[in-house]
């Protein structure tokens, strides 16, 4: 499971058998763990994949996926196709 990048307490990931999924990034920390779409960056709303932030954090999380989707993007394109 490829580690993206770290930011304060987050650590943005993805696992490595998620290539048949739309591009998107976990997040986790010690308080919980979600899941955003990178096109259009959107928060995934399953409730298994969102699991222990409130709507501050969530906001907060998104804006750094927001400000990160390039490069989380270009993290994922590079890493499946040369996974595959």
């Amino acid at each position: 499971m490829p580690t993206i990048e770290r930011i304060g307490p987050y650590r943005f990931f993805f696992y490595s058998n998620e290539n048949a999924e739309p591009p998107h990034v976990h997040v986790e920390s010690g308080d919980g763990i979600a899941k955003f779409w990178l096109t259009p960056v959107r928060l995934e709303t399953s409730t298994s994949q969102t699991i222990g932030y409130n709507a501050k954090e969530f906001r907060k999380l998104e804006e750094i996926v927001n400000a990160k989707q390039t490069e989380f993007l270009e993290a994922w394109q590079r890493y499946f196709a040369n996974a595959g």
